[in-house]
């Protein structure tokens, strides 16, 4: 690498895939709960379908499409008349089958969007596409850490729960700015009732990173294709929060700085956030998507959409139940997004504004209730009961 590349301005471009846990009663290809107990045994919520047992044969099911048309929605996403699984071939314990029940090239999402606020200014994230798939199992390296573990135990309690994976344009220009996406998009979920922020592991994240010398930026922000494939980059998995993406990658911008610096280059591969040491790990060169080797799953048909598009409601989502408090209460912009930062916070407020002043109202709630519960470490949901 010569002097001028490692020493030039650089651009950092991130691209985020989120994995949305749906709340259903059933996995999504088979009949097994996805309720887990704190106590539960591993291995005990399984079946032949959800372990790949030949002969076990999927059956979609009905509530994870209709969370992901209430998604489609919600972010303004083009949603087809048909969409089909594939299969995606890759070997890893967590995997029973070896393969993952997945979809390719007809997602039932794509191309949507969702308005952010970062650093107060507000910025529209392109959302390419978000589509079904079956979850792995889950993984517990002995002695914490995959690096130093003697041995790894494997738990398909989890697999075959239903996964929405939300896969956004690389508009991200800060490790902030993913962080405010999260939030919003978490916000947005809880709404529709399709999410369970509380429960363990509901939201996973992974995250593209590279750095793109500024002479490729065009004046409006906008990066090519061509200048995108032109610089290596890494991704970084096990990413479970909002918090843990700011500092995950915050700590992956300035280690790629660090390289380029030395004049080294950017190896293309993936790498693991260990949230513990505040550091990322490498642990193996990047796939490319032809070796994953997709092909059309036959035990499921292509699935008609068309009619699920409009019988399907949504609820008046944050960003317009904001808006409205504004108008109808007369609420200033923190205030108003203080009520609406959940769907349990906003309804208990109307509740409460349909009894009393709404100006008294909103100062008790947004102030008193909420600094309080926030303190004590506790939900809306905790204490409801006893506010009756």
């Amino acid at each position: 690498m010569s002097t001028q590349a490692a020493t030039e301005e650089r651009t950092v471009v991130i691209g985020l895939e989120v994995h949305v846990q749906l709340e259903t009663d059933t996995k999504i290809f088979c009949g097994c709960s996805t309720e887990s107990e704190d106590d539960e045994e591993p291995n005990t919520r399984t079946c032949p379908t959800c372990l790949g047992l030949p002969g076990a044969l999927p059956v979609l099911n009905e509530g994870a499409v209709e969370a992901a048309v209430k998604i489609g929605k919600a972010i303004d996403a083009d949603i087809p008349e048909t969409t089909t699984f594939h299969r995606k071939n890759y070997y890893y314990p967590d995997l029973p089958k070896n393969f993952q029940l997945t979809q390719y090239d007809a997602p039932i999402c794509q191309s949507g969007e969702l308005e952010v606020r970062a650093d107060d200014e507000p910025r529209t994230i392109g959302i390419t596409r978000a589509h079904l798939e079956e979850d792995p199992g889950s993984l517990q390296h002995a002695g914490g850490s995959i690096e130093s573990a003697t041995h790894t135990l494997v738990n398909y309690n989890r697999a075959g729960t239903p996964l929405m994976e939300i896969v956004t344009e690389p508009d991200f220009r800060s490790p902030a700015e993913t962080r405010a996406f999260l939030a919003k998009l978490e916000e947005v979920l809880e709404y529709l009732g399709v999410f369970d922020p509380t429960r363990d592991g509901s939201l996973r994240v992974d995250a593209n990173v590279s750095l793109v010398p500024e002479s490729e930026v065009a004046d409006d922000g906008t990066i090519t294709e061509e200048a995108l494939a032109d610089v290596n980059r890494a991704e970084v998995k096990n990413i479970s929060s909002h918090k843990g993406a700011e500092q995950a990658l915050a700590y992956e911008v300035t280690r790629q700085e660090n390289v380029l610096r030395r004049g080294r280059e950017i190896e293309q591969e993936t790498r693991h956030w260990d949230e513990a040491r505040g550091v990322t790990v490498s642990m193996r060169s990047k796939e490319a998507e032809k070796d994953y080797r997709y092909f059309r799953e036959a035990d499921l048909p292509a699935l008609e959409v068309s009619d699920w598009k409009e019988s399907i409601p949504i609820p008046e989502l944050p960003d317009a139940r904001r808006e409205r408090f504004r108008e109808e209460y007369g609420l200033d912009r923190e205030s108003a997004s203080k009520l609406t930062s959940t769907k349990a916070v906003a309804d208990f407020f109307e509740d409460v504004a349909e009894q009393f002043d709404p100006e008294l109202a909103a100062t008790w709630v947004a102030d008193n209730l909420l600094g309080e519960l926030n303190y004590r470490e506790m939900s809306i949901t905790d204490v409801e009961g006893r506010l009756d």
